[in-house]
């Protein structure tokens, strides 16, 4: 039987999983991971070529299809805990605690009752861990989360009017920077290009290497170059499209497409602004 990768827990973090039956995508499942029995659902076959895509996945198996007997046990864990949050917040305010609870996960299986928090430095929570494992009568695991770890726990959805990125199919946060914007001229307004995060949107990183090839194919503005209508200088590149705003040797000004480059006479030497 093959090997399936499955997306288990809030943090929908991705499994190699092996199985004693066969199972298509989109079904759920219940599956042991490292962390207990939980609740998953099969994305694909873990072949040659996804693994090849994959760093060091955690492992697993597939126990069985998700029941209806089981569906109503989970959704009756997650109603446990909403209430088990709510009474880990009033601890954390009693015992005046310098972290902000983002959300409490409790295992399909029981094994454990995990906390997601922020905070801006370590945070002395024993006290608060003693007391949670009498309240849970379980084990409780505290884990710190960043912003972009937040948005991926409670954020729905995107400007682009679909469920954010983070919590959909991205199993890594992709590194971003302002220079991403700059080279796709996306608006530079921070409020515009940051995501539920805060931080700048995950989206303008995946279309910054094809914009990146097609600058390095593409003469620079400065740069002279021959057309089928005769010499002129570039002026600026329409990246996304493989375009040049050009001016002619008659005073025109004019957009051709990269193809139309007959041959370049002298390259700008100048540094890339991007």
């Amino acid at each position: 039987m093959p090997n399936y990768v499955v997306r288990c827990g809030v943090m929908r973090t991705l499994h190699v999983m092996q199985a004693k039956s066969e199972y298509r995508r989109g079904m759920r499942v219940v599956a042991r991971t490292p962390r207990g029995m939980e609740v998953g659902e099969v994305l694909c076959e873990a072949d040659d070529r996804v693994l090849a895509q994959m760093e060091d996945p955690p492992s697993g198996s597939i126990q069985r299809e998700l029941t209806d007997a089981d569906a109503n046990e989970m959704r009756r864990i997650e109603q446990k805990a909403e209430q088990e949050a709510e009474r880990c917040l009033e601890i954390i305010r009693e015992m005046e605690l310098p972290m902000d609870l983002v959300d409490v996960e409790r295992i399909f299986g029981g094994e454990r009752v995990v906390v997601y928090y922020l905070a801006e430095g370590r945070v002395d929570f024993r006290e608060l861990v003693r007391r949670l494992n009498q309240e849970f009568q379980t084990r409780v695991e505290m884990r710190q989360i960043g912003v972009r770890d937040e948005a991926k726990l409670l954020a729905d959805y995107g400007d682009c009017g679909k469920p954010v990125c983070c919590n959909t199919h991205l199993s890594k946060m992709p590194p971003v920077s302002m220079r991403m914007a700059k080279l796709q001229k996306a608006t530079l307004d921070p409020n515009k290009i940051s995501g539920r995060c805060g931080r700048l949107k995950c989206c303008l990183r995946y279309e910054f290497d094809t914009y990146q090839e097609n600058q390095r194919s593409m003469p620079r503005a400065g740069t002279d170059i021959v057309t089928r209508e005769g010499r002129a200088r570039v002026l600026a590149q329409e990246l996304l499209t493989m375009q040049l705003l050009v001016h002619m040797e008659d005073g025109r000004r004019i957009m051709i497409h990269a193809d139309e480059v007959l041959s370049v006479i002298s390259k700008n030497r100048s540094k890339s602004s991007s």
